[in-house]
């Protein structure tokens, strides 16, 4: 057997673009400064670690991954879902877990992914499936003690505290669950590769293994990933390509609520967004998150509008606030919180030359409530009006939600689905609905008898409307 030759290779951080030198700027992404050296030993193709034998499937009858098979011949039942236990889970998801699935759970440390993932555990474990908890992180005994808190576990869950790859592949493969949790992927490491635990070449390679195992035994694994300081899962970007599914938990760790946003979804749609709350016995589902984001608004304030955003299928009201004030700086403040700070700007620019208020020498601060971050244009109109409101210190009445996009212009622009947002504030019992004039008739059949609906082609009429 020819003997294995170890080399150094330098992987881009942010792609994983390799190369044989060291270079400021990455070809693939056009970071900077992302190179980094790491050995790599290079094996003989016979003793490859991620090659699974299709036998591990129990038979030599067992047909290869890489066999060629006619589109007519593939049964859809090898693409069913089960159900999480978790209803806000399972929408992020597209309708559920997978068979067969790699899903890639990221988030800052203490928000709630280990949690999450232990009470997925336990609701399929009680729904009759094998769960297998692969920890990397905690021991068995510290596990225990989280499940204790979160409640009685009643079906058959396993763990494993293990940090060697091959090990894991090996007790996978013997034990064959319908779930494994990986937590977390940057403690795993193959020794086929000499490297540290966390490297490039340890992530990508434990990656690979988790993703073969999945798709030749047909198991859905989810993966705990750490982030880095910007807010992206440690280790290559290619990390995210491999697998199915990227899902972000958002929020403070020190708030009570938390959003799960799915980023990459290869089952289901990448717009929805599931709300927790974060409580002594685990995370509680929010059914009815415009409810709670809007709960303890103030009353007779300037700079309050209500809004209403689209994530996925579900209609979300929100508050956004605005505080203008005059600047005792050279160079005015600007703060955005949850909403882009680009956006903010273009908008106070946009009332500067269309509707002549001078807000030049202004500080601004506009935060959306509840630690929600938000980017649909549909905000615009909602920010214009808040903006305008903490200005002229004249309170917008709180019965009243607006919805639109601002172009730069100053007119009031379409949006998608506006029957859905105005039933949600129907419902919520708001009044008066202000929408962009060219989807009033659209609107006037979702609004209800006492309902005012409102059409606006611009943003000074839509001032004048409600100020």
């Amino acid at each position: 057997m020819a003997k294995a030759k170890q080399t150094s290779i330098y992987f881009c951080q942010s792609c994983g673009y390799e190369s044989a030198k060291w270079m400021g700027q990455c070809p693939g992404c056009h970071e900077w400064n992302t190179f980094v050296e790491e050995p790599v030993v290079k094996a003989d193709p016979g003793s490859a670690s991620f090659r699974i034998s299709s036998a591990a499937k129990g038979g030599g009858s067992v047909k290869a991954l890489s066999e060629i098979t006619s589109l007519n011949d593939v049964s859809l039942s090898e693409g069913k879902r089960d159900s999480s236990g978790i209803a806000e889970l399972d929408r992020v998801l597209g309708g559920g877990v997978m068979k067969g699935s790699l899903t890639l759970i990221g988030g800052d440390p203490g928000i709630g992914k280990s949690t999450l993932l232990l009470q997925v555990c336990r609701n399929m474990s009680a729904a009759g499936q094998k769960v297998l908890y692969v920890s990397g992180e905690e021991s068995k005994a510290q596990i225990r003690m989280r499940a204790d808190r979160i409640g009685k576990f009643t079906g058959e869950m396993k763990l494993l505290c293990e940090t060697d790859l091959s090990i894991i592949s090996e007790a996978v493969r013997a034990d064959k669950p319908d779930i494994c949790v990986i937590d977390s992927i940057q403690t795993m490491y193959s020794t086929e590769v000499s490297s540290a635990p966390g490297s490039v070449s340890q992530v990508r390679e434990s990656t690979q293994v988790l993703m073969q195992l999945a798709k030749v035994l047909g198991i859905s694994i989810f993966i705990v990933g750490h982030v880095t300081k910007e807010g992206t899962v440690a280790g290559p970007r290619v990390l995210e390509h491999m697998v199915d599914t990227v899902l972000y938990f958002e929020g403070d760790r020190h708030a009570s609520y938390r959003i799960l946003r799915g980023v990459k979804n290869r089952f289901g749609s990448t717009n929805e967004i599931g709300v927790f709350e974060m409580r002594s016995e685990g995370l509680a589902e929010v059914t009815n998150p415009s409810e709670y984001l809007l709960d303890g608004r103030p009353i007779d304030a300037s700079g309050s509008v209500v809004s209403c955003s689209m994530e996925g299928t579900r209609p979300i009201l929100i508050e956004i606030q605005s505080l203008v004030c005059r600047s005792n700086l050279g160079v005015p403040r600007r703060q955005a919180s949850g909403v882009d700070y680009n956006r903010v700007n273009l908008l106070m620019a946009v009332l500067e030359k269309r509707c002549g208020l001078h807000l030049g020498d202004c500080d601004a601060y506009v935060n959306l409530t509840g630690g929600m971050k938000l980017s649909e244009p549909a905000l615009d109109l909602a920010m214009v009006l808040a903006i305008v409101s903490s200005f002229k210190n004249v309170c917008i009445p709180p019965d009243v939600v607006a919805f639109g996009e601002v172009g730069l212009s100053g007119e009031v622009r379409t949006v998608s689905q506006v029957s859905q947002r105005v039933s949600e504030a129907v419902r919520l019992g708001f009044k008066t609905i202000i929408v962009p004039a060219s989807v009033l008739a659209e609107a006037k059949k979702a609004g209800g008898k006492d309902t005012e609906i409102i059409g606006v082609s611009n943003v000074r009429e839509a001032s004048d409307k409600v100020m």
